[in-house]
């Protein structure tokens, strides 16, 4: 998901959210999931530029240690081709990686494929990619594609999971590679499979979508990729109830493509405020109380129950096939030069209400929660 004010092109796309007051599902209170997320693609900008983090007791720590105190089984980490600001490419990438793997936390690459953010209003292809020919771009996929997780294994840290695309409602490459050319689309997407294989032994490859309580989308997507020939390992999901519906509908979607498929579910992305208040002075995505879930106010308790709630409608998928979820963006706190838009350093940030830490910068319990809850 790009975060600025992309409310307008959610709205266009999915029905308005329906009102919850109970968890979706039933799970055992034993059952476990293997994944257990944040995205954290922001940290080494923010750390950059400045910004700290502390323990829920107020003691200043590193951002990593603190993954790994709280049980964080996975780190997603995007990747885009040619970025303005230098950051989320494979030079900030690796060190990362070493970082996390001293912890034991493992690596969920990101590929946007893109020099910015990708998502369903936005697939455009690099800069350095733009008079490529069909051709041309299934060979820049595989090659973009390999030569980072290649990095990744002959550093010793290689990726458990890899997104071949972010968000792809309506492909990539726009337009050689959007909803209207899915031979096309297939092809790209099996390139960046096949490099993904070819570089690390036993990774786990996802196809990643947005609207993760539409079954439509699910169904069209999926069913158009598999005539094609495309071989996925997990199906990836969106879902933020301000846009994207009910834990229900999350839950007969889980349910639904786990079955239609064959293949496991992962929730890749989800988020929730804490706070509807502002830090930076630039509006954030989620700031009204007609946006909230009902249950689950905008407040740090709020905000926990909503990431355990969604930790047990994964749980929920039969036969096992929930894997688990990913909070988007926890470390992203509002931190000066540290905005969404890599080409302007004064650009603000529109998440820090949503991020895993108060406006002091000390951990909220849902950090501890993503990590130890159904672990």
């Amino acid at each position: 998901m790009r975060r600025r004010t992309l409310l307008k092109a959610a709205a266009a796309s999915v029905a308005a959210p329906a009102l919850l007051t109970a968890t979706a599902g039933s799970a055992s209170a034993a059952t476990s999931l293997s994944i257990r997320g944040i995205d954290i693609s922001s940290l080494p900008k923010s750390e950059a530029k400045g910004g700290i983090y502390y323990s829920t007791a107020g003691v200043k720590t590193d951002a990593v240690q603190l993954m790994a105190t709280a049980g964080i089984s996975h780190a997603r980490l995007k990747v885009w081709v040619n970025p303005a600001d230098g950051y989320n490419n494979k030079a900030k990438i690796l060190p990362l990686a070493l970082r996390l793997k001293a912890k034991g936390i493992k690596l969920l690459i990101d590929f946007h494929y893109s020099d910015t953010w990708a998502d369903p209003a936005n697939q455009t292809k690099p800069a350095a990619w733009t008079a490529y020919t069909e051709a041309q771009l299934s060979t820049a996929v595989y090659n973009h594609t390999y030569d980072v997780l290649s990095a990744l294994v002959a550093q010793g840290t290689p990726a458990d999971l890899v997104q071949i695309g972010n968000e792809t409602n309506g492909g990539i490459l726009w337009p050689t590679g959007d909803y209207d050319h899915l031979d096309t689309l297939a092809t790209f997407l099996k390139s960046g499979i096949s490099a993904a294989k070819a570089s690390t032994p036993g990774i786990r490859t996802i196809l990643h979508l947005s609207n993760g309580g539409t079954q439509s989308l699910y169904t069209w997507f999926f069913d158009n990729m598999k005539s094609r020939g495309v071989a996925w390992d997990v199906i990836g999901m969106s879902f933020y109830p301000y846009w994207h519906g009910a834990l229900t509908d999350l839950a007969a979607n889980l349910s639904y493509v786990t079955a239609r498929y064959g293949t496991p579910a992962l929730v890749a992305e989800t988020a929730y405020p804490w706070t509807l208040t502002d830090k930076d002075g630039f509006a954030n995505l989620v700031n009204s109380s007609s946006q909230l879930t009902s249950g689950y106010p905008a407040t740090s308790a709020g905000q926990n129950a909503w990431v355990r709630a969604v930790a047990d409608t994964v749980a929920a998928t039969p036969n096992g096939m929930g894997l688990g979820y990913v909070y988007w963006e926890g470390f992203w706190t509002a931190v000066t030069g540290n905005g969404w838009d890599p080409t302007n350093a004064s650009s603000g940030n529109n998440w820090e209400n949503q991020a895993l830490f108060d406006y002091s910068s000390k951990a909220l319990p849902a950090l501890a929660s993503i990590g130890s809850y159904r672990a």
